[in-house]
């Protein structure tokens, strides 16, 4: 049993029912689904996942002069739903996931705006996961538009010169960690320091994978499992990601790194975005910022991003 399944049928039996029966007014003002926090807006929820924060549920979400005028009467009424669907207990668990929302509230809670972002500062500084959550689950229905209308502005992507400044970042970000920190932590038995280095790199490296991909990237224990999906270089990273951490040896990790490495320059390459033959990632990260056409952006620091 998949959670965003189980709560889309929650909302057809019981939701769309309350609407239409209660709210008829705003039958076509409300935008309805499941977005946000939680494996099964991702569809990875398993049985482990039950144990906290899943459940039939779903989002209810209001323009502001709507949620001003019903909201609370709408929470309530949410609020006295059944406990129980097909089996299975509504989540009671920490923060408020599903509900009732304002929709620029439900934006702002996970990015720090009401709004679609406006300009290439606005962008920059948005995080991939919280970006992840604004878009991922489902919208079961919103004919006003209002909802769909900044997750479809944030289902663009980032915009072309900022997904350059963040990948010319990841690039001296996880050179820096795996092709360089690694081995040094390594030589002087600084095993702690390795071991960071190794996470760090792996992060950083699945990063530039969504970023290749056009695609944001989840929170980080959804990270890995994610990648596997994507069409550029997805299934590879998540398998040499894999035997990475499963190596014993030092030596086998230093020669994956670097193959993954490579392989993420080669891809550089086919896309056009650096012509230098180096295999030390944090090469290219100048190449591929110089590439931003914005003056401002890029006169800023390649590490920023």
């Amino acid at each position: 049993m998949k959670g965003l399944d189980l709560c889309k049928r929650f909302f057809s039996v019981y939701g769309l029912t309350m609407i239409r029966e209660e709210f008829p007014r705003y039958e076509h003002r409300i935008a309805a689904g499941l977005v946000g926090e939680g494996s099964e807006c991702y569809g990875f929820d398993d049985e482990i996942s039950r144990d906290h924060d899943w459940g039939p549920g779903f989002c209810l979400w209001l323009v502001k002069e709507d949620y001003q005028t019903v909201g609370q009467a709408l929470q309530r009424r949410y609020d006295q739903l059944p406990r129980r669907f097909e089996g299975y207990e509504r989540s009671t668990g920490f923060g408020h996931r599903v509900g009732v929302f304002e929709v620029g509230d439900f934006f702002a809670q996970f990015i720090g705006l009401s709004r679609s972002p406006q300009t290439l500062e606005d962008w920059l500084f948005l995080p991939e996961a919280a970006l992840s959550k604004c878009t991922n689950g489902s919208v079961f229905m919103d004919t006003f538009g209002a909802f769909s209308e900044i997750r479809e502005n944030l289902l663009q992507f980032y915009p072309e010169d900022v997904r350059l400044a963040k990948m010319a970042a990841r690039c001296m970000t996880a050179a820096q960690a795996g092709q360089y920190n690694y081995m040094r932590s390594v030589r002087r038995n600084e095993y702690y320091a390795a071991r960071c280095a190794e996470t760090m790199f792996c992060s950083d490296i699945l990063s530039l994978v969504f970023l290749l991909n056009k695609s944001y990237a989840p929170y980080y224990k959804w990270r890995h499992r994610a990648v596997a999906a994507l069409p550029i270089l997805g299934g590879f990273i998540h398998n040499r990601i894999s035997t990475l951490l499963d190596a014993g040896s030092f030596k086998v990790k230093t020669n994956i790194i670097e193959e993954i490495c490579v392989a993420i320059i080669e891809e550089f390459r086919r896309e056009g975005l650096t012509e230098l033959r180096s295999d030390f990632l944090l090469d290219h990260g100048p190449v591929i910022h110089d590439k931003i056409t914005d003056e401002q952006l890029r006169k800023r620091d390649v590490w920023i991003g």
